[in-house]
């Protein structure tokens, strides 16, 4: 009688599992998204500042003998700004320095790192997106990793390399000295390359040691992607660049050229660049008044004054939402401008 049972039990799953393959059809074949099928970011363990596993060569201030003279007053508490001699060698402020408590230009643990979140992108795995508005010239975040000499690097490369991985966190910072953040690090080992970045590395001496900064190239926006080039050096087969940056060099490891445009484009901006110097007006032109160049000056080639430099772009899109223009610069890159708060003109020959 338990055998009988048993059957039974048996006969009603399989006449279930008959009834609800009916119900459902013939298979369909179907394949999974990329995203899906590519294996989830290379767990590692979060630090904040790099860990050395190679003998740490620290320098002395005086042999550096860089010290800056700035000192605070009544008209500005805050010193070591832009002038600072420190800041412009790339150096942090020392105890040897004058500035005290109100300096600014302070080592890189002391600085706030920039609001950002991990995002997955379409092409090119995980990314980071500033998830705050960054201003050019801002530090955003320390590159920090396990600190290891050449043979050290060189043999991880290999392991890597038979383990079939294909992304790197690796950034020299002297001779027989880099930095891999593969296994313990900080979001910025999830910032991707770009052939037109917003970011740059900087190489800095915070008290005696070499460490790496991420700063922004220009005004950044909430939301954007943050992007440096890597300069790649390659380590087995090419990887193609999918950054879709207007100068892009389609392969990781390509040296940056010099950048492709129109022949017409070309034409325009060489002619302009012997175009006598005139007063720069914020907000206008010396060609048309700015209230009918919002959305007719496709094309036209501008004069625009950034800090200290005066640069020569082609308008290439206006957004009439944003009331921002779209202007592509003799680099190749294009950069997005509120002409509105910026000094600028038309200009012809």
């Amino acid at each position: 009688m338990p055998v009988m049972k048993k059957n039974s039990e048996q006969t009603r799953i399989g006449s279930a599992f008959d009834k609800l393959a009916k119900q459902l059809g013939k298979p369909v074949e179907f394949e999974l998204p990329e995203w899906f099928t590519k294996s989830k970011p290379m767990q590692y363990t979060f630090i904040k500042r790099n860990i050395y596993l190679t003998k740490k060569f620290k320098r002395r201030f005086e042999d550096d003998g860089i010290f800056c003279s700035c000192t605070p007053s009544p008209e500005s508490p805050s010193v070591c700004g832009k002038d600072c001699q420190c800041g412009m060698l790339l150096s942090s402020c020392s105890s040897g320095c004058n500035c005290g408590s109100s300096c600014l230009n302070k080592a890189f643990q002391h600085r706030p790192v920039k609001k950002m979140k991990l995002v997955r992108t379409e092409k090119c795995g995980s990314g980071i997106v500033a998830d705050e508005d960054i201003k050019l010239g801002d530090f955003i975040i320390e590159y920090v990793g396990e600190v290891i000499d050449d043979k050290t690097c060189e043999e991880r490369l290999w392991k890597m390399k038979h383990r079939g991985e294909t992304n790197f966190y690796l950034c020299e910072i002297n001779r027989d000295m880099v930095i891999d953040a593969t296994y313990k690090g900080n979001k910025s080992r999830y910032i991707n390359h770009s052939c037109c970045p917003n970011t740059e590395m900087q190489k800095w001496i915070i008290d005696g040691e070499t460490r790496i900064g991420i700063f922004a190239t220009c005004d950044i926006q909430k939301g954007e992607h943050l992007t440096y080039d890597y300069q790649f050096v390659q380590f087995g087969a090419d990887q193609d660049c999918h950054c879709g940056a207007v100068g892009c060099r389609r392969k990781l490891g390509v040296k940056p050229g010099k950048p492709k445009m129109s022949s017409d484009a070309a034409l325009k901006l060489v002619a302009y660049q012997v175009y006598r110097n005139r007063g720069l007006q914020i907000g206008s032109s010396q060609v048309v008044d700015q209230s009918k160049c919002l959305s007719n000056c496709i094309g036209e080639v501008i004069r625009i004054k950034d800090l200290e430099n005066v640069r020569f772009g082609i308008i290439k899109r206006f957004d009439k939402y944003s009331r921002k223009h779209s202007i592509l610069f003799e680099n190749g890159c294009v950069e997005i401008y509120d002409m509105s708060k910026e000094e600028w003109e038309l200009v012809g020959l």
